[in-house]
């Protein structure tokens, strides 16, 4: 087991402030029909399942099993990989950076809030018929425009990602109304909270930062956070840095004194009361149960 997850880039490879990226291939394309565990550092991804099945890792799940048909969705940074049933299944990979979307006008913005809240549950189940083929044309015509590279395919590709992004998330708003899948709530503050959660979990823990950071007071933050997923704004902040924590444990092989450093604990102690408060568990039964 390394000491670092593989950090994978796509294409031509994209860095940290890179933009309007959009890449698209086939789960056949896939070598042996496995992605190995990886993370994107700034690249959000939609596979969207046809045909077949298989199992994932996400974060610090392993073996999460899938069928079609289904939208699996994975955010930057988030651990994950894939294990695809041979010559059966089939689908698609689409990569792109968050703004690619956004580049349009209209229902995209909110879709894109939509799905990063629906990645909170990676495995989206879809009902087969209209909508889902309308789906798969989408990604087929997608592929061509990424592939043939006639002018103007830029634009004709940011389009295409907006209606894919769309019509997911009408797919999933439509199997929560027969209580088959929960569709999260898009808040636009919940998401810039998890944004500035994203980039200063490892110091800042303290709710009068993130409350300032938004132009609002912690009582108000906290409730308008409540309202909006139904956990507190201190919970959210707990559960993103024991995510942090899980994955460490998990995929790399440091010394839990140094993860707990890694993630500003004062001391062991410490580090280990805040994850058996979280999870019932000390870190190193965590690790030993999930093979580390």
């Amino acid at each position: 087991m390394s000491t670092v997850l593989p950090l994978f880039r796509l294409g031509d490879p994209p860095e940290d402030q890179a933009c309007d990226f959009i890449h698209i291939e086939t789960i056949g394309s896939t070598r042996d029909w496995t992605i190995h565990v990886h993370r994107h550092r700034n690249l959000f991804q939609v596979l969207l399942i046809e045909r077949g099945c298989g199992a994932m890792t996400f974060d610090a799940a392993v073996n999460i099993p899938f069928a079609a048909p289904a939208a699996i969705l994975v955010p930057a940074t988030i651990a994950h990989g894939f294990r695809f049933e041979p010559n059966v299944t089939a689908g698609w990979v689409l990569t792109f950076t968050e703004d690619a979307a956004g580049a349009m006008a209209g229902q995209a913005d909110e879709a894109m809030a939509r799905l990063r809240a629906l990645a909170a549950e990676p495995i989206v189940p879809l009902a087969d018929g209209p909508q889902l083929a309308r789906l798969s044309r989408l990604c087929a015509e997608l592929s061509e425009e990424h592939h043939l590279a006639r002018k103007g395919h830029r634009l004709a590709m940011r389009g295409l990602l907006a209606l894919i992004a769309v019509d997911v998330v009408r797919l999933a708003a439509s199997r929560a109304r027969t209580g088959s899948v929960t569709l999260p709530s898009g808040d636009a503050t919940v998401t810039r909270l998890r944004e500035l959660v994203d980039e200063f979990f490892r110091r800042k823990r303290q709710l009068e930062f993130y409350a300032e950071k938004l132009g609002m007071s912690v009582d108000r933050l906290n409730d308008h956070v409540k309202r909006s997923t139904g956990i507190t704004a201190g919970h959210l902040i707990r559960q993103r840095v024991l995510s942090d924590a899980k994955r460490q444990l998990v995929f790399t092989m440091r010394p839990i004194h140094e993860i707990g450093e890694d993630l500003a604990f004062a001391d062991p102690s410490h580090f280990a009361r805040f994850f058996r408060q979280q999870t019932g568990i000390a870190p190193h039964e965590f690790r030993g149960q999930r093979g580390g």
